[in-house]
């Protein structure tokens, strides 16, 4: 079969903006929603398999709220008073000591009006963290993320390409997904390359633009 190898732009910070929900539009509306004080939360955990989407909402929550800070496997200076929101990704990976700095953390934001953002590959009761932590992460809301399907990917890459401004073929979609990688980290940087070389070049987004690309750099030395 082959193969399509892409020099893909950078990928897009993560934005909320730029989240393809899918079946997770509840998660996302609540994410939105909580984070505009006074929050009705105290924390909003989000658990899912890699590559649902739970470090893109972390980090696009981050961005987009005030006094925050997004940590990943370390909860080192997280308190600082005004830290309104905190987001720990990845809480199924926290060693014993972090897990006791995390109890302290939840009891505080919830003491001064604040927010945690958790995320983890298992719901709260399944984690292998202490009990009393586990608590805490189910004191709010949950959301299990769930992966687009391969069903979903097309319209996802259709809504997101309308977003962007572009028409993408239908041609294009599913030469993407027969050729390429299928996760949609990549699908929406190859979409966004695609974009950039169609303005650059002056050409619509095409199948025959996306062979072109493709050809350029299986040439290249």
């Amino acid at each position: 079969m082959e193969q399509l190898l892409l020099n893909l732009l950078a990928p897009e910070p993560p934005r909320f903006d730029n989240f393809l929900p899918g079946p997770n539009t509840e998660a996302l509306a609540s994410l939105r929603q909580n984070l505009r004080p006074p929050h009705r939360e105290s924390v909003l955990y989000l658990w899912g398999p890699p590559g649902c989407g739970k470090t893109h909402l972390l980090r696009a929550a981050v961005a987009e709220a005030r006094a925050s800070a997004y940590l990943s496997g370390s909860l080192l200076a997280v308190d600082e008073p005004g830290l309104a929101t905190v987001a720990i990704d990845d809480v199924h990976l926290l060693h014993a000591e972090n897990q006791a700095k995390l109890f302290t953390l939840l009891n505080r934001q919830r003491e001064r009006g604040g927010l945690v953002l958790a995320s983890g590959e298992l719901p709260p009761a399944q984690l292998a963290l202490r009990e009393d932590v586990r608590n805490r992460l189910a004191w709010g809301l949950v959301f299990e993320l769930k992966p687009l399907s391969d069903e979903e990917k097309p319209m996802a890459l259709v809504d997101y390409a309308r977003a962007r401004g572009f028409r993408i073929p239908t041609e294009v979609i599913d030469y993407l997904l027969k050729h390429g990688r299928r996760d949609m980290g990549t699908l929406l940087r190859q979409l966004a390359t695609l974009d950039h070389q169609s303005l650059v070049q002056k050409r619509p987004v095409s199948l025959a633009l996306l062979r072109r690309m493709a050809r350029t750099q299986a040439e290249a030395p």
